[in-house]
């Protein structure tokens, strides 16, 4: 089956949505959720050294720039143009400097084993072919390199919950969330079950210590404020 139709979807409908996203990733940055998601990546980065940190899925460089402030060595990645341009404005108007570019999460183009830890943010569902991603992320991670996996099984959310007044999706127009049902359509007969199809991708792309936390979503959103999402999701960390 051609993934290339689904990818051009993708960038289409995120190159869409930069503005808003990146305000709201900046907000998100300004807010205790700073705090919060710090603390959920120190729970599975390793302690007391500068790190090489590839951000895959990056977006306006968020989790990129959260690591960069902790003095890391950051590396943020992004298929759709206009989020890489806007993360490098921001690294630069908060003075805290990253590497970003524009590149396939599913085919990153750099140095095998040249990276202590990937970290990535509701990204995987997108991926048509996420076994090859897993496979190929393997290979940059150095020996003992840690995956940290943030994510939902978005493919199979329940639409029928209201949306409380303030959420993630609340400055999304009708046109725009026709997009994403559509593509989420797309993808799920692609997909298993999550999280315990990823275990099931991440052994056979050659990963050991596999962990799933289901409980990081109520730790992260414990209260309906505009950065809420309301679909449980889970935090799969697995050890090259």
């Amino acid at each position: 089956m051609d993934m290339e139709p689904i990818k051009h979807e993708m960038k289409r409908y995120w190159s869409r949505r930069v503005e808003k996203f990146s305000a709201l990733r900046c907000r998100e940055f300004e807010s205790e959720k700073h705090r919060q998601w710090m603390r959920e990546l120190e729970r599975h980065l390793p302690a007391g050294r500068s790190l090489d940190i590839l951000d895959v899925g990056t977006g306006t460089g968020f989790f990129a720039l959260l690591l960069a402030e902790k003095g890391h060595r950051v590396t943020g990645i992004d298929l759709t143009p206009g989020m890489i341009r806007e993360a490098g404005r921001l690294s630069a108007e908060l003075g805290l400097p990253a590497r970003f570019l524009v590149m396939d999460a599913e085919l990153p183009e750099l140095p095998a084993r040249s990276f202590d830890a990937i970290v990535t943010r509701k990204l995987t569902w997108t991926l048509p072919s996420l076994g090859r991603a897993y496979t190929n992320w393997h290979r940059l991670l150095k020996p003992g390199g840690v995956l940290v996996n943030f994510d939902a099984d978005y493919c199979r959310e329940k639409q029928a919950a209201p949306l409380p007044a303030h959420h993630a999706h609340q400055d999304i127009g009708a046109g725009l969330m026709e997009e994403y049902e559509r593509m989420k359509h797309s993808l799920r007969p692609m997909q298993q079950p999550r999280p315990q199809w990823d275990v099931q991708l991440l052994r056979e792309a050659g990963f050991h210590h596999i962990a799933v936390d289901t409980g990081v979503w109520q730790r992260v959103y414990q209260k309906a404020d505009e950065f809420y999402d309301p679909t449980p999701g889970f935090a799969i960390t697995a050890t090259a």
